[in-house]
């Protein structure tokens, strides 16, 4: 019996900045046995465009996702950003349709759909967990990242204080309110350095871009990597 046969939207950010996550969301997929396949008509989902009220602009780019993903069993996505757009945004500006009901965070997807929360990882270094802000409260995931997370073979998963709070990227908003979100972010990272992780993960690139560049810029030596590398890292293939 084949898998469900998947789309992967690999998101503008993933796609010209982080090419490294769409390909480990390939091989983690196809591990599980799905059939994946990336429909080159994919564009942007319109977040940038709706959030900064050019709603008019983004309904095209609403209109042509549920078009490009018709047909296929699911639509996963490496960001709960825009799952989150997707989902909860995209029926208002053109009217509900197959692929947006049946698109999906990265974890959701594992756990809800697939039913897994062992999905044969290995990763032996100490990380902790930022829940990005779509993903915990307009998707609303949960533990699900947490729960593939510890049943990675040889990591050391460590909490992260404040998890909750929100990194200060939030798209626009770093570059409309920089002072804040710069604050934000010092607040953010400290509780990162607390831990003494090697690793920050999530699943959203945009908040991990933005962890990831403050910390980088202080040499801490802390990595940011997205959780679908850590969950398709293997002993054959480490990270």
């Amino acid at each position: 019996m084949t898998g469900p046969r998947v789309a992967l939207f690999a998101t503008c950010l993933t796609d010209t900045l982080h090419p490294d996550t769409g390909k480990a969301m390939v091989r983690l997929l196809e591990r599980l046995g799905c059939s994946v396949d990336f429909p080159l008509g994919q564009t942007c989902c319109g977040q940038m465009h709706y959030n900064t009220g050019y709603y008019e602009h983004a309904r095209p780019l609403a209109r042509s996702y549920a078009s490009v993903f018709d047909g296929y069993d699911y639509v996963v996505v490496p960001s709960g950003s825009c799952a989150g757009m997707v989902r909860e945004i995209h029926p208002g500006l053109c009217g509900a349709s197959p692929a947006v009901e049946r698109t999906y965070e990265l974890s959701e997807f594992i756990v809800d759909v697939l039913g897994v929360t062992d999905v044969g990882a290995y990763f032996p270094h100490r990380v902790t967990y930022h829940p990005t802000c779509h993903s915990l409260r307009m998707l609303k995931v949960g533990d699900k990242p947490l729960r593939l997370l510890r049943a990675v073979k040889g990591i050391e998963l460590v909490e992260l204080p404040q998890a909750e709070q929100c990194c200060g990227f939030g798209g626009t908003f770093a570059l409309k309110n920089a002072e804040t979100s710069t604050a934000m972010l010092a607040d953010k990272m400290r509780c990162v350095l607390d831990t003494g992780a090697q690793v920050v993960t999530a699943g959203d690139n945009s908040c991990l871009m933005h962890i990831g560049g403050g910390l980088s810029r202080l040499r801490t030596g802390v990595r940011p990597v997205h959780l679908a590398e850590i969950l398709a890292s293997t002993e054959k293939e480490p990270a």
